[in-house]
C-alpha cells in the first residue's frame, strides 16, 4: 500500500517544524517538508508543477508573512504571501484533489468582544497582518470550499523566535522588564496544534469549515511572562504596563480569547491547559 503524501509549506516556521516532530506515529503518510526557496506558494505554475509531480492528498499550509509590525509598511508584500499565495493553494488543491488545511489567526478579530470569539463572529481586522490573512481566509474558502481553515493565537515552541524564548532570553539579560497586561487571549503551544491537525486529517469523515485553536484558560501577555518566569525560576523583576504604554506601529486587538468548543466537538480532541504545555515547552528548550 502506498503511503498518502502530506505537502507543508512554511517548512522553516514553528509550526510546519513542530509537526516534523510529531510524525514518527503517523507511519501511512509520506511528509513532504518545503521551504519557501524550494516552493514558493504564490508561484501559481510552479506549484502546479509540484502537485503535478508529488500528488499530495493533504496540504497543511503554514506559510505566511507574520511581521505583524512591519506589515503596516509592507501591505503588498503580507497580502502577497497571506492572501494571493492562498488563492494559488487553495485553487490548486482544488484542481488535485487535495484535502487542504489553512492555518489563520486571531488578528482576523478587532478585539472589542468581551466574550471568546466563535467561528461565525464578525471578521473586522486592525491591522494589515491581520486584514491580509482575512482576506486569505477569505480566498481560501472561496476558491476550495471544502478547505479547513485553523485560527490560532499567540504561537510559540521551541524553534524559530517566540514571545517564550523571547522572555527566557531577556529575563537572563535584564534586571526589570516591562510587560502589557490588557491584552487577553491565551497562547498556543505549536507541538499541540501540530498533534490536533494530524488527528483532524486522520479523522473521517472530512469536516470542512473554519475552527478554532489554543490551549485552554485565559491570560494576559504579563500573566504569560510570569508563568515563564516561575518556570526558569527568575529573578527578574515584572512591571505591567498598558498597551497605550507600549505604542507599536500595527494595533493590537485588546482581547482575543478564541472559543475551542467546536474542534474540541467536532474531532474529539482533548486541549492541554496553557500552563501544562508551557511547562513541557521550557523543558524541551531547556534540554537543548
Amino acid at each position: 500500500m502506498s503511503k498518502r503524501t502530506i505537502l507543508v509549506t512554511g517548512a522553516g516556521g514553528q509550526l510546519a517544524r513542530s509537526i516534523a516532530a510529531v510524525i514518527e506515529p503517523h507511519p501511512l503518510y509520506a511528509f513532504e517538508f518545503v521551504t519557501k526557496e524550494k516552493l514558493s506558494i504564490v508561484d501559481a505554475e510552479g506549484v502546479r508543477n509540484y502537485f503535478s509531480d508529488k500528488q499530495p492528498a493533504f496540504c497543511i499550509n503554514c506559510a505566511a508573512y507574520t511581521a505583524v509590525d512591519k506589515a503596516e509598511s509592507a501591505t503588498e508584500e503580507a497580502f502577497h504571501i497571506n492572501a494571493d499565495g492562498v488563492e494559488v493553494l487553495a485553487r490548486t488543491c482544488a484542481a488535485f484533489g487535495t484535502k487542504f488545511i489553512h492555518i489563520s489567526t486571531d488578528y482576523v478579530f478587532d478585539g472589542t468582544s468581551v466574550k471568546p470569539y466563535v467561528e461565525d463572529d464578525k471578521v473586522e481586522p486592525i491591522n494589515v497582518y491581520g486584514q491580509s490573512k482575512a482576506k486569505g481566509e477569505e480566498n481560501a474558502l472561496r476558491y476550495n470550499p471544502e478547505a479547513i481553515i485553523i485560527r490560532t493565537s499567540w504561537v510559540y515552541s521551541e524553534y524559530g523566535k517566540n514571545f517564550v524564548k523571547t522572555m527566557i532570553r531577556l529575563m537572563t539579560e535584564k534586571r526589570d522588564l516591562n510587560v502589557v497586561d490588557d491584552q487577553i487571549g491565551a497562547p498556543t503551544y505549536a507541538s499541540d496544534l501540530a498533534e490536533a491537525i494530524l488527528r483532524m486529517i486522520d479523522f473521517n469523515p472530512w469536516k470542512p469549515g473554519i475552527y478554532h485553536y489554543c490551549n485552554d484558560g485565559q491570560i494576559s501577555w504579563y500573566d504569560f511572562a510570569q508563568a515563564i518566569k516561575d518556570s526558569i525560576d527568575s529573578a527578574c523583576i515584572l512591571h505591567s504596563i498598558s498597551t497605550d504604554d507600549y505604542p507599536t506601529p500595527a494595533k493590537r486587538p485588546k482581547y482575543s480569547l478564541l472559543d475551542t468548543s467546536k474542534i474540541k466537538r467536532e474531532f474529539e480532541l482533548d486541549i492541554p491547559f496553557w500552563k501544562d504545555s508551557l511547562k513541557k515547552c521550557i523543558g524541551n528548550i531547556q534540554r537543548q
